[in-house]
Parts: structure tokens; C-alpha cells; sequence
């Protein structure tokens, strides 16, 4: 059994990593979060140590690093707000464990740099939940892509709509700053994902991009994607807002529509399992994702340059 510590225990992933933690038959031992709004740990873990002060929840670490192998914290999973995730995977390493963080990695590109350095020196490794690499979809999606090559490039069309409340522009996730931007929070893993299936980025171009939306053009290797992110509950189409639906979620390649809208409530922990057999994803896997989102995030807008995603073609 592997001894466990999270961080960010109240947000809203953290029960898929308890649940991941649990179901691959490890130990939660340890929590910290700032905010003490969580029971949810009771359905998992009653038994963890629970901290709302960084300090003490270093202390606690630090004491269990310095005691019996048996009982130090070998894994620390990461569920803070994104700003943050540099900083907690730092202190990960240099309290002698490896780290596993949620998207998005960290913020940007020369991050990734500078915590190879620290993975060095402290003979510890980072992982990261690129969850769609791992769904079924995706897997054969991918499998038929590479084994027959097309002499022309797929052509994609990438949308997803998850709506927000107004509570969600008054919290770190609306601050730029602290989130990244709608393309880093709601987007770096369908970016990661266009990369893993069709290869290099080779043009990246912003046509919109508004607190609640984003919208813009990429070309990979394989692939010509024009894709549309948005927090807005009017933009689900009008047939699936009348059923209530206030998410949607589309890929479409060559015109044929990719069914991935299940499959998803087993990928974090199919991807602790890979990450426990050696098989996870590292620093490296994420530069490409992470390179297209501050790439986004820093351009500035061209409406008129490259093609154009149908949701603001009219705009």
C-alpha cells in the first residue's frame, strides 16, 4: 500500500483522484486545503489528516519524510488552482515524492524548464492526468490515424461548451492570472489530445478571445482544426438547450462525428494505474499542450486570418 498526500482536498477534481487513490488500493493520509468544506473525504478516507494551513501540513509531511520508509508520503496529488501547481509540485519533489498534478501542468512553457531541474536534483519524478490520451475513443481514434496515413491532411472541428455561473468570473478560475484563461482551464486537455493524435503544431492563430469564450485555428502535422471553447449557456445549440442541456461537446473528423460522450468516470483512475506501473505521463508530454496555450493566451486576436470555427463565422 502507497501512501498518499493531496492538495486542494475542497475543489472540485479532488474526489477523482481520492476515488483513484482508493480504488487502485492505496492510503490517503494526508489533506490541506484552505478551506474546510470537505466531507467528501469521509466517503473515501475518514482516517486522513487533514490541514488548512500549508505549514502544518509541511511539518506533518516533513516528519513522515524523516520516519520508517513505511510510512513516508511516496505520491503527492495536486489539486489546486492552477497558479499554484508549479509551487506544489516543487514542494513534492523536495519532500522526497513524486507529484501528480491536474491539468493544466503549469501556466507556461519555461515552467516545465525550471521543474526539470528540480526533478534532478531531487531524484523524483512529475506526472500529469492527460485523460483523454487514455479513452477508448481517442485510443482508436489515434490507432487508425497512424496506421493509415492520409496524403491529405484530417480536417477538425473542435467545440465544447460547458456553461458557468456567475460565481465562476468572481472566483481564481475568471482571473487570468491565476487560471490561465478559458483556453488553459476548460481547453489544455482537448489541445493535448489534437497533438497526441495528429502530431506538431505548426500554426496557431486566435480569431476570438473573450473572458467566456474562445476561438481560433490550429495546424498540426496531421491535421487542420478550427475550435470553439465557450462558458455560455447559449451557445449549446438551441435543440440540446431545449432538453435542458447545458453542456455540449463535439469533435468532428472529415465530417464524421467522434463519439467520446461517455467513457470518461474510470480515466483518472486508469491513469494512477499507469502512473503506479511506471507507464504515466511526464513533464515532456505536456510542453506541446502548454506551448499552445500560452500561445493563445499572449496573441493577439486576427478575426480575418485562417479559417474560421461555424460558431463565429458570422461574427
Amino acid at each position: 500500500m502507497t501512501n498518499f498526500a493531496l492538495i486542494g482536498a475542497a475543489g472540485y477534481i479532488a474526489p477523482r483522484h481520492m476515488a483513484a487513490i482508493r480504488d487502485t488500493g492505496n492510503r490517503l493520509d494526508a489533506a490541506l486545503d484552505p478551506n474546510d468544506s470537505v466531507g467528501i473525504i469521509d466517503s473515501y478516507f475518514p482516517n486522513a489528516h487533514f490541514f488548512t494551513e500549508f505549514e502544518r501540513f509541511d511539518r506533518y509531511v516533513d516528519k513522515l519524510r524523516r520516519s520508517a520508509a513505511r510510512e513516508q508520503i511516496e505520491f503527492v496529488s495536486i489539486c489546486s488552482p492552477n497558479y499554484l501547481h508549479d509551487s506544489h509540485i516543487r514542494f513534492a519533489l523536495r519532500s522526497g515524492a513524486d507529484a501528480i498534478c491536474e491539468k493544466p501542468l503549469v501556466l507556461n512553457p519555461w515552467n516545465i524548464d525550471a521543474l526539470s531541474e528540480v526533478e534532478r536534483d531531487c531524484g523524483r519524478k512529475t506526472h500529469t492526468i492527460l485523460q483523454l490520451r487514455l479513452h477508448p475513443a481517442i485510443v482508436a481514434l489515434r490507432e487508425n490515424v497512424t496506421s493509415q496515413p492520409s496524403a491529405t491532411k484530417h480536417e477538425i472541428d473542435l467545440t465544447y461548451v460547458t456553461s458557468r455561473g456567475r460565481w465562476y468570473q468572481q472566483s481564481w478560475k475568471g482571473d487570468e492570472r491565476k487560471s490561465g484563461g478559458i483556453a488553459t482551464n476548460i481547453g489544455v486537455h482537448f489541445f493535448d489530445m489534437l497533438h497526441h493524435l495528429f502530431g506538431a503544431v505548426q500554426q496557431n492563430i486566435v480569431h476570438v478571445s473573450e473572458p467566456d469564450k474562445a476561438a481560433g485555428y490550429l495546424e498540426f502535422e496531421h491535421a487542420r482544426v478550427r475550435w470553439f471553447l465557450s462558458l455560455d449557456v447559449e451557445d449549446v445549440p438551441v435543440a440540446e438547450r431545449t432538453k435542458g442541456a447545458r453542456t455540449y461537446r463535439s469533435i468532428t473528423c472529415d465530417g464524421k462525428e467522434i463519439e467520446f460522450s461517455g467513457g470518461f468516470t474510470d480515466l483518472h483512475t486508469r491513469s494512477y494505474e499507469e502512473i503506479l506501473a511506471g507507464r504515466g505521463f511526464g513533464l515532456e508530454d505536456n510542453r506541446c499542450a502548454i506551448e499552445i496555450v500560452s500561445g493563445i493566451r499572449n496573441a493577439t486576436p486576427q478575426p480575418g486570418n485562417g479559417e474560421r470555427h461555424p460558431a463565429i463565422a458570422l461574427r
